[in-house]
């Protein structure tokens, strides 16, 4: 019986395109500050839907890595972002959700900014030598709304959401996004995985006819029907028209296309998913929309963050249909839980060596591009022992 040989340095020093990634970057320590600095930081992230934030004060916190954000509305009505930091010693101010009584109030020593950012009052400011108030307001951060949800990017001059997003307008447009509201409050997951890991997951469809038995039952695979436009790919899933002998998935395939009337009729047959680089997904459904992202939690973590969103509608049969496709939806993502923990648990062995890529997993390999060009070390078939 064969075995698959264990790599060494000499006989394979270069990781060979069209194959997997080696599996020393889904644990490597260092990795994790060099995507920080040079992935994640300069890239768009969604905090939120502008209708979770619909009065003034209302504020919601992303985290990435050491980084932390707020997002809230001014008194005018304006959204802003900042990093959620005190001036003064640096405290973290913000948790979760919420609702700014006033102002905004750093829970160490009571410094107070304005919604607009602005130093607002300091405890004891005598005690201050040539205190200059207006030097010490918030640091905000580059935010563009667009779909409705508020982007932020922390580093750099990446084209605007608008711009990648805004090719497959068209596609969006029948949703009217902007006019959504939640359907539930930010969520988090947290896998035992490397972010990298799920990314990948998510950028390819091949696994769905093996990993998904239930989207498999009830659509197409959407690989059947792709496009795409820098940094942003999408598939579409087709309802098929035998339907399913399971009851959740039968009668959402038999009603969602009476009931979603405010769609063409085009849209209400389709799961429409959109991926954009380097960790962010948008998925349109007929009756429902929903937001994800893909965040480093740590060594061998991952958090999986978003929520779910959808155009006012109390009818009853709208809620069915709402509570079936969270189900559905609630299945694949466990599914899909697993099948990343167990890759995860399989590239712990030495005798792994990254096998070939089918054509079907293109878009993956548009993300291992950017690492391979932002990160040159992840070329390498081993870890190096050192990093630029």
């Amino acid at each position: 019986m064969q075995t698959a040989s264990v790599p060494t340095e000499s006989s394979a020093l270069e990781s060979p395109q069209g194959h997997a990634m080696p599996a020393w970057i889904y644990s490597h320590p260092e990795m994790a500050r060099l995507e920080h600095d040079r992935i994640l930081r300069p890239s768009w992230q969604i905090v939120c839907h502008v209708s979770s934030i619909p009065k003034a004060g209302d504020f919601v916190t992303l985290e990435i890595g050491p980084d932390s954000v707020v997002a809230l509305r001014d008194k005018e009505g304006q959204v802003r972002a900042f990093h959620n930091v005190c001036r003064h010693r640096g405290a973290r101010m913000l948790d979760g959700t919420g609702k700014c009584l006033g102002s905004i109030t750093c829970p160490y020593h009571g410094w107070t900014y304005r919604y607009d950012g602005g130093l607002m009052g300091v405890p004891s400011k005598e005690t201050f030598a040539q205190f200059d108030r207006d030097q010490y307001g918030l640091i905000p951060v580059k935010l563009e709304i667009f779909l409705g949800f508020v982007f932020i990017c922390l580093d750099g001059d990446p084209p605007p959401p608008s711009q990648l997003l805004g090719a497959m307008a068209d596609e969006f447009a029948p949703y009217q996004i902007e006019k959504m509201i939640p359907l539930a409050p930010i969520s988090q997951e947290i896998w035992n995985v490397d972010w990298k890991l799920a990314m990948d997951n998510y950028l390819e469809s091949y696994h769905v006819p093996i990993g998904h038995p239930g989207l498999n039952r009830m659509f197409t695979p959407d690989y059947e029907d792709q496009r795409g436009t820098p940094g942003v790919a999408r598939g579409v899933s087709w309802l098929k028209e035998q339907h399913s002998s399971r009851w959740a998935e039968r009668m959402y395939t038999r009603h969602i296309s009476k009931i979603a009337t405010h769609l063409p009729e085009e849209n209400r047959r389709c799961w429409r998913f959109y991926s954009m680089l380097p960790n962010l997904g948008i998925d349109l459904f007929p009756d429902q929309v929903d937001f994800f992202q893909v965040l480093p939690g740590g060594p061998g973590k991952t958090i999986i963050r978003g929520a779910t969103f959808a155009l006012p509608d109390d009818r009853r049969e709208m809620r069915l249909m709402r509570y079936l496709g969270s189900r559905l939806n609630s299945q694949v993502n466990a599914e899909d839980r697993w099948l990343c923990e167990r890759v995860a648990q399989g590239l712990q062995s030495p005798t792994y060596v990254p096998g070939p890529l089918s054509g079907l997993e293109h878009w993956m390999t548009q993300f291992h591009d950017l690492l391979r060009e932002k990160i040159p070390e992840t070329r390498l078939a081993h870890a190096p022992k050192s990093f630029a």
